[in-house]
Parts: structure tokens; sequence; C-alpha cells
């Protein structure tokens, strides 16, 4: 027989029979390894402890110590798992397919009932029962027309047509958990008693057509996530939670920010109280930038596709784009414009008005740019995923010396910025030359060294990510990691030769000849809106007091001390505070819990004490305490806490 040459991580090799598993491997390794492994990596490719290996290659043994390969496991096995249990307790119900997903997995099932938040408990429970009795789980490659004629036989038409899409050179690969049998690339587990029966739960049902086809069969499909051990899905389980408190479309209405309406897809109706929190942060990075060394702009939001043509976006954005076609007097076509997906090339059409020189760059040029962009409706999400959106984009005109010392100076101010905003750590992620670009090797190694540089030049370290970048220049995100452990990617900046190339930008060089400047794309919050999502979110609705819409409250205990609520409030106001009476007839703990509800930061309680010696009640959300202090002293406290921080400084 022939011999093979499997090698180790540690770097030895031995030689086996071609045909060998890795569960014979395992076996030859140690007693104790064979009863650990749970599956290996053969060639790069995760393996079943059941598969023969043919060739030399690289092997490596997996136990549940490993934790990718482990919870991979756990998942598909869980998938298929709770498809037996299914099929035993309804045996009509038809099956498909179940990948593993982030955290879990999904399972899409054929069956006339609607599954019930009962039938998840009796699911779970039958599945429980089926990890208890530690069946085995085996495999076996069949021939496509045996394969073809079991599922039939068994009447199941999509396992059929699950065949037929895939490739000719692939092995089927049958797995049978006990007698319950599915198809299956794999791997998968030894026996189903490798599954914690402790760390899984399946959490929600939800419609999903067959293959993503409106037109085909609609499915029901029961979603679960599963971890190694109880603690860890403990732990998923309150993050779930914290989660779902801090979801700003339930805050939105809670707060009244916003709504979103099916008139207008993707787009937020700003109410006052969040369109107060969108106009504060505006001024905030107005005024940032201003002081940053950024001349604002505004730019048309509907252009004439010539211009997206000259870009390059119409060829490869089009499809994202919304496309406005008008009657044009005296013209014999109608003319075709799209609303802006981007501020890019408009930015660069006002670069282009005028000469300019080497002496005027850098050319920092903001803009508070209305964009919109077709996002299919599945993708939207709130005020996270939005097809009408405003950016905090900019656009830095430079000469390619200049393009690192442009980039230290963005990364400061984008983390003055952050940490004003409660983010004062954040990761820096450099993408690299993509394989196909344009640019001579001498440029890319120039610009990429010089965004390296600047980096170093702040202090800062960076996540390689090699080839991500554009194909005219790499780039720098940036993620802020919030409350709950979330990422968000919200700035960037981008180098990018190509579009002054295209649209004809040019400056004076030192030498009296026209020179291409390069154009800095940068966005430090992204889109406002999302922004504006993800503060609700970190803060749970508890927002810096100078961003907070309503930021006091003037209640009345009794109706003789209306005259001085109004005094209050009026008093508030001419220092900067945002403040509102409630003088209704309610009693002062219906006020309260009505707007702690909204979270208002600060409720000032006044009755007929509060009247006669010049004071207030202060209650501030969170707090169970109360202080009385007095009207001045409260007036001056909110006035130093509702100022913003760059005002602040």
């Amino acid at each position: 027989m022939a011999q093979i040459s499997l090698t180790f991580p540690d770097g030895n090799s031995r030689n086996y029979d071609a045909g060998v598993t890795p569960a014979e491997v395992a076996t030859d390794i140690s007693t104790s390894l064979a009863k650990k492994a749970i599956s290996a990596t053969v060639g790069g490719r995760h393996w079943d402890l059941q598969w023969p290996i043919e060739a030399d290659a690289e092997i490596a043994i997996h136990t549940m110590k490993d934790d990718a390969q482990a919870l991979e496991l756990i998942r598909h096995d869980l998938a298929h798992i709770m498809a037996r249990a299914v099929q035993e307790i309804w045996p009509d119900v038809k099956v498909t397919i179940g990948p593993v997903i982030e955290n879990g997995w999904y399972y899409d099932f054929d069956r006339a009932e609607p599954f019930t938040p009962e039938d998840l408990g009796q699911i779970e429970a039958r599945m429980k029962e089926i990890i208890n009795a530690r069946d085995d789980v085996r495999t076996e490659v069949w021939e496509r027309d045996r394969a073809v004629k079991h599922y039939e036989a068994n009447g199941e038409p999509y396992k059929v047509e699950l065949i037929d899409s895939i490739p000719g050179d692939e092995p089927l690969r049958m797995y049978w958990h006990g007698d319950w049998q599915d198809l299956c690339r794999g791997p998968h587990l030894q026996h189903t008693g490798q599954v914690p029966a402790d760390a899984f739960k399946l959490m929600s049902v939800a419609g999903a057509y067959w293959r993503g086809d409106s037109s085909r069969a609609m499915l029901q499909r029961i979603y679960g996530v599963a971890f190694k051990n109880r603690d860890d899905l403990k732990k998923y389980l309150t993050f779930l939670e914290e989660a779902e408190k801090r979801d700003h479309r339930r805050l939105g209405r809670e707060m009244d920010l916003f709504h979103m309406q099916e008139e207008a897809p993707g787009q937020v109706f700003w109410h006052p109280n969040g369109w107060t929190i969108y106009t504060e942060l505006q001024d905030y990075m107005r005024r940032k930038q201003r002081a940053g060394g950024y001349r604002e702009i505004n730019t048309p939001q509907v252009v004439d596709r010539k211009l997206w043509e000259a870009s390059g976006h119409w060829e490869k954005y089009q499809e994202h784009m919304f496309i406005v076609e008008v009657e044009e007097e005296h013209a014999k076509e109608k003319a075709i414009n799209a609303l802006k997906p981007m501020n890019c090339p408009c930015h660069v059409q006002v670069f282009n008005q005028g000469l300019k020189s080497y002496r005027d760059l850098p050319l920092r040029l903001a803009e508070f740019g209305s964009c919109s962009r077709y996002e299919p409706s599945g993708a939207l999400h709130g005020i996270m995923r939005v097809r009408g959106f405003t950016q905090d984009d900019a656009h830095i005109f430079c000469t390619e010396a200049q393009i690192e010392s442009e980039c230290a100076r963005f990364i400061n101010f984008l983390a003055d910025i952050y940490e004003d905003l409660g983010f004062p750590d954040f990761e820096i992620k450099f993408a690299t030359r993509p394989e196909k670009r344009v640019g001579s090797d001498e440029s890319w190694d120039h610009v990429e060294g010089a965004l390296e540089g600047a980096i170093k030049a702040t202090g800062r370290t960076f996540t390689l990510e090699p080839g991500d970048g554009a194909f005219y220049g790499p780039k720098l995100d940036f993620y802020l990691t919030d409350a709950i452990g979330r990422t968000w990617q919200c700035g960037t900046f981008q180098v990018d030769p190509n579009l002054p190339e295209r649209l004809g930008a040019t400056y004076i060089g030192e030498d009296g000849a026209k020179h291409r400047p390069y154009m800095l794309h940068r966005a430090t919050l992204g889109s406002f809106e999302r922004f504006i999502g993800i503060l609700i979110e970190e803060h749970a609705g508890k927002l810096p007091f100078w961003l907070a819409p309503r930021q006091v409250v003037v209640a009345s205990i009794v109706s003789d001390a209306d005259g001085y609520v109004d005094e209050v409030v009026a008093k508030l106001r001419k220092a900067g505070v945002r403040a509102e009476a409630d003088k209704r007839n309610e009693k002062i703990n219906y006020k309260v819990r009505e707007h702690s509800v909204g979270k208002v930061p600060v409720i000032l309680a006044i009755g007929q004490r509060e009247v006669e010696e010049r004071t207030v009640s202060v209650r501030r959300l969170g707090e169970k305490q109360t202080s009385v202090q007095s009207l001045d002293d409260i007036v001056a406290t909110l006035s130093k806490e509702a100022t913003p921080p760059d005002l602040a400084d």
C-alpha cells in the first residue's frame, strides 16, 4: 500500500498508509488524544476524524480546547440534532438546509402549521434527550443516483434539488446521527454526547423563502445559539438582553426622537427631540472642523449622469443610485440625473473652480452632505442603515509630500472628537494594496509608508488588512467599541489619486507646471443618522447632558408653585439650558416616572417649601437620592453641564 507523510505542528513527521483517518492518527499518537479528539485540519481544510487522507499533508488534531473548530462543530451538530428532533416529533415535516452562522445556526423546515414558542421548548427538550443518548455519528460517500433515490423514497424533494446543485466533482457525504440521516459537507463530531447539553438555546422562528427566491415555497426557519459551556451561553443571553434595552428603535419611541414609515422607506422623520440631538452634534462638528482648518461648502443633491460617468460611479455604483428623469424644455431626450450617493465628485468641481497653486494646498473642504443610496429593504435597520443620510464628509487636496502630515493631523482630530463623545479608545485597521490596482509600486510604497508613518507619529497601533485597500489607494478605517462590546466602523481616511485624474483636477507647482493633487477622503462620524443611533445605544438613551434633547423638566408638586416653576424655567433657558415646565394636575411620582422613561437627565420638583425658600428638589436620572439646592446654585451647575465639551475647554 502507498505511504504518505503527515507533518505535525511541532515540525515532526510520521509515515502512514494512504487512506489513514485522523482518528487513527490520533490513536497512534496517544490514547488520551484519541479520546479528546473532535476533528483535524489537514492541508489547511477542516477535516472529519472519519475522512481518509490520501496524500502528504500538514495535520493538526483538534480537541474542545480549540475554540474555533469546537464551536463550528458544536453548532453544526446542533443543526442536525434539531432537525432530527423536529422530524421525530413531527414526522411529516420536510427538511432543507441548516448552516452555521455567527453565534449559532439555523435550519429551514417545510411544515404546514407554524411553529410556536411552546414547540421550541418541546424541540429543545427532545434535543437534550438525543445529546444524552450519545448516539454515534458516522459518514459515508454515496453515488448521486443512490442519494437521489434515497431522498425520493423518503419524500425529501429539497434534498433532491440540493444534490442537483452540488458540483459533479464534489463528493456526496451522507451523515447519520444515530438513525437519523442528512446530506452534509461536514465535518461533524463523533457522537451526539460531545455537544454540551446546557450551552444552547432555540431563539426564534422566522419565514424564509426556499433558496431566497420569493417565487418558491415559504419555509420556517428556526434559529439557535450555542457555546462551549453554560457560562458563555449565559453571558451571550445577558448581552442580548442588554442590547434589547439599548435598541435605538425602542428608545427612539420612548424618547420621541424619530419615526420611520413605509411611504419613505429607509428615511428618517426627525421629531423635535431627535432633531435637537442632530443639530447639537452638527454644531459641535462644525466648530471642530472650523478650528481644524476646514472650509465648509455645500453641493447639489441632484447631479447630471455625465458627472457620474466621468467619475466612474455610473458604471460601478449605478445599482445603488436613485435615478431622476426630467423633461427639460427644448431638449430632444429626457435629462437623466441621479441623487448623489456620495460627495466626492462634487467636491472636485469646487476645487476646479479657479486656478490653484501649491500655496493653496492642503485645501480642506468639508460638507454635511445629504446623500441617497439604494439599500435593499431587508438590509434597512432603524436609523443605523438607511437610504437617506448625511455624512460629515471632507476631502483634502494635497501634494504627495503632504499625505503623511495630513493623515497624522486627521488621526489626532478624530481622536479628540471621539474622546469628547465618550469613545476614548478606538482601533485602526490599515488596508493595503489589492491585487488589482492602478499606479506604480513605487507610488504605493510611498503612500502606504506615509500612512504607516502617520499612525506611528500619533503613538497609536494598527491592525493590518493586506489587500483590502481600494484599487486606487490604501485606507484607514476607525472602529469604536461600545459599552456592551460591539464594534462599529465610523471614521475613514482614504488616499485617492484616481478621481482628481478622472475629473481633471490640477494645481500649479513651484516649477510653474501643472500637477495632479492627491485627494484624501475622510469622515469622522460617518453617517450622522448611524452615529446618533450608536450614541443612543452606547448610553442606553441617557445621553451626555449637553446632547440630551430635554435636559431639565421643572415639575410642580402643587398648583400654588406654578408661578415659581415658570420663573425657574425662564432662568435656566437664559443660562443656555433646555428646560420645560410640567404643571399638569398629576402626582409628582407620576411625572417623575414618565419623564424618567423619556430619559430626561434632571427633574426639578417644586412644592410649597421650595417656593418659600427659593430652592429646588433635584432628581437625577438613575439616582435614587434627591437633593435640595438653591436656585442660583442649580442654574450655575446645569449651565456648566450644558456647555458642549469644545466650548468648555
